[in-house]
């Protein structure tokens, strides 16, 4: 039995937990920032980096104590070293360090996206008694890599063996509903709360575009952002023009008051339906192109309940996606990954660093 300390600080979530052989989760402890940045419509990173300082021993010792075991027990200690933010990286780290320094416990440098794809190799702990649990994926196998930093087709041929088919040029689906999401005047994150919106809307209440990107598997939203900012526009124009009309006898400042009537649902079920037919598509064709035995879902836009069934629906080979509470960052998915570095020998040194940009580290060709 392998016991893996995992711990994650890319961003606005302080996690750690402690993982049995890859896949058994043992506790997963989490402390969201979402309440501290919702007032600022997304991260702030300083405040972010010094919440982590304030939460990430707590966090870490209440791990192991719903494991039920101490630092003497684990094998190895598994630690987000980038992509993220670097204030908030460093906590982490250094946590990381202190602990393996002080205890003599080997350390094990994780790539945040990598953990993402390891979601899938965690057995869910809701399981029904006397049900069998998942195997572990089959390779080779694609990863859709969908966060609010990332949206990535990957072709993973063996553990740690990646190669990236397609990648976004400009905004990444996560970033694209918040952004979207602020356009529409929906709290943060935008993420759940467009979902939350479409739910009760019409999916073809509005054209919006699909860049296709066509003869590549890379993605594009940018397009989409600003199409969804010109219909709101249009919106917002309308209901100038209607209250000056209305208020033309009132004072100015009065007459420049702009009445809101933007059809929010609609205009959010039309957007995630073309994001979602999107990333649908492409990794529907990157699946039967390279003939792999299944495809996994990965990020926090994999948490999207459309996303997973159109994906389900649309695809010949079988798809698989993490529970929801570990498509979000977390310290399981650094253990489970962490856990596969480990086994392969690898072991990080006390010049272990961040880097906010860590490519996942994919074969060239």
């Amino acid at each position: 039995m392998t016991l893996v300390l995992g711990i994650e600080s890319s961003c606005d979530e302080t996690g750690a937990a402690v993982i049995e052989d890859g896949r058994h989760i043992r506790s997963n402890v989490v402390a969201t920032q979402i309440d501290l940045h919702r007032q600022y419509g997304g991260v702030f990173p300083e405040m972010a980096s010094r919440q982590h300082m304030l939460t990430i021993t707590p966090v870490i010792e209440q791990g192991l104590s719903d494991a039920g075991v101490g630092y003497d027990d684990l094998d190895a200690i598994a630690v987000t070293h980038g992509p993220g933010l670097a204030g908030s990286l460093l906590v982490g780290v250094n946590a990381a360090k202190a602990i393996a320094f002080a205890r003599d416990i080997p350390l094990v440098g994780v790539n945040h996206l990598e953990g993402h794809i390891y979601a899938n190799w965690l057995i869910p702990t809701n399981l029904e008694p006397g049900k069998e649990p998942p195997a572990e994926p089959e390779f080779p196998l694609l990863t859709l890599i969908v966060s609010g930093g990332h949206t990535e087709l990957v072709l993973v041929t063996d553990h740690g063996t990646y190669r990236l088919l397609g990648r976004t040029i400009d905004d990444a689906a996560g970033e694209a509903f918040d952004k979207v999401g602020r356009l529409l005047g929906l709290e943060y994150p935008g993420g759940p709360a467009i979902e939350r919106s479409a739910r009760v809307g019409n999916p073809e209440a509005f054209e919006l575009p699909r860049a296709w990107m066509k003869d590549t598997y890379d993605f594009s939203f940018s397009g989409l952002k600003t199409a969804v900012l010109r219909v709101v526009q249009e919106f917002d124009q309308k209901a100038r023009q209607t209250s000056l009309v209305q208020r033309n006898r009132l004072v100015s400042t009065q007459t420049t008051t702009i009445v809101r009537d933007v059809p929010v649902a609609n205009l959010a079920a039309s957007f995630q339906t073309a994001v979602v037919d999107v990333l649908v598509e492409k990794t529907r064709l990157a699946a039967t192109e390279h003939n792999v035995k299944m495809v996994l879902l990965a990020g926090g836009v994999a948490a999207n309940t459309h996303l997973r069934e159109e994906m389900m629906r649309r695809l010949d080979v079988p798809v698989r996606v993490p529970p929801v509470a570990l498509c979000t960052d977390n310290g399981a998915i650094i253990g489970a990954a962490g856990h596969y570095r480990y086994m392969a020998g690898e072991r990080a040194g006390w010049d272990l660093d961040v880097i906010a940009n860590l490519p996942l580290p994919v074969m060239d060709g």
